[in-house]
């Protein structure tokens, strides 16, 4: 059994069952005995380990999931969802954001607009994208295909996987929170479906720099905050070791953003991660893309963006409980 190379904390008592598989495994062959009652006994420990641990992931730790290496990133989803995509460069004014990629492509026989944040595989492609942090050109780009996709009635399907935009000096020169600022109001105002996806991290205004749409879905271990819960656990207590309890706090999970209703929507995941199972979760994702363009799809432009409007002013309402 091949393990693999990256191992998250909590799943190390798993990879210790699996360990003590082998070895059993192998010491039946070499001594030629019969354990298959054995071999079976440590098999039904490691599902039933498997099925505590990610039936039972905290807030936390899904962060950790949404994180990881091996994860599926956006460009892995249009690969299995879509065809015929053709990448535009550019933001027509300074260059172009390789952390931010988009372009024409086909979903389900119909044309879409994809706009995505991609992150890269090794330290080589990490470096080309910028750790999946766009800057200003990256935001632009987005907008010019926007606007692109409206003058030609395409649906707009973005993915959301960024730590946040990049904050450097170069970023902040060229009015990174600009750029974001006109894609919040232009995108409130686009006159075409749009629905975003966020497949792993969704960190503050870099993720809602593309994800002021009309749905927004959310991978099961996928999660969405203001704030990461390292930089809120070093503004709150001083001390990023408690990025587990600002996890908590933040209610950045799936679940809970479903419960707001910030999320329309939960792609559900396999068992460990969308990276235990690319193909599962890419069918997953497409079962509720058609279904939600296929809703949109029965919407005059008036009633979109009416629908827009009311939705995002629903968010943050509260309610004052009487003191006690």
């Amino acid at each position: 059994m091949e393990r693999p190379a990256y191992l998250l904390e909590f799943e190390k008592p798993l990879r210790e069952l699996e360990k003590q598989l082998e070895a059993l495994h192998q010491q039946s062959l070499e001594n030629n005995i019969d354990m298959s009652a054995e071999l079976a006994a440590i098999e039904a420990k490691i599902e039933a380990t498997r099925q505590d641990i990610y039936t039972h992931l905290t807030p936390w730790q899904r962060v950790q999931v949404a994180r990881h290496p091996r994860r599926p990133y956006a460009l892995d989803y249009v690969a299995a969802l879509c065809t015929d995509f053709q990448e535009l460069h550019g933001d027509r004014q300074f260059r172009d954001d390789r952390a931010l990629v988009g372009g024409t492509a086909f979903f389900e026989g119909r044309s879409v607009m994809i706009i995505a944040q991609q992150k890269g595989r090794d330290t080589k492609e990490n470096i080309i994208r910028n750790f999946g942090m766009p800057q200003p050109e990256g935001y632009r780009k987005a907008l010019r295909l926007m606007k692109l996709a409206e003058k030609f009635g395409l649906p707009v399907i973005t993915f959301i996987d960024t730590p946040g935009a990049y904050p450097g000096v170069e970023s902040e020169a060229r009015h990174v929170s600009e750029a974001i600022a006109v894609n919040l109001r232009e995108m409130a105002m686009l006159k075409t479906p749009s629905i975003a996806i966020i497949v792993g991290e969704g960190g503050s205004g870099g993720a809602l720099g593309i994800g002021v749409t009309d749905r927004v879905l959310i991978f099961e271990n996928a999660y969405y905050s203001v704030i990461s819960p390292e930089g809120c656990a070093a503004i709150l207590w001083k001390d990023r070791a408690n990025a587990p309890k600002a996890a908590e706090a933040l209610k950045l999970n799936a679940a809970s953003l479903k419960e707001f209703a910030v999320v329309d929507d939960v792609v559900p995941e396999p068992l460990g991660g969308a990276h235990n199972d690319p193909a599962a979760a890419a069918a997953a994702l497409k079962d509720l893309l058609v279904r939600h363009l296929g809703e949109l799809a029965q919407l005059d432009t008036d009633q979109l963006l009416d629908a827009r409007y009311e939705r995002y002013r629903a968010l943050g309402e509260y309610r004052e409980a009487a003191a006690k």
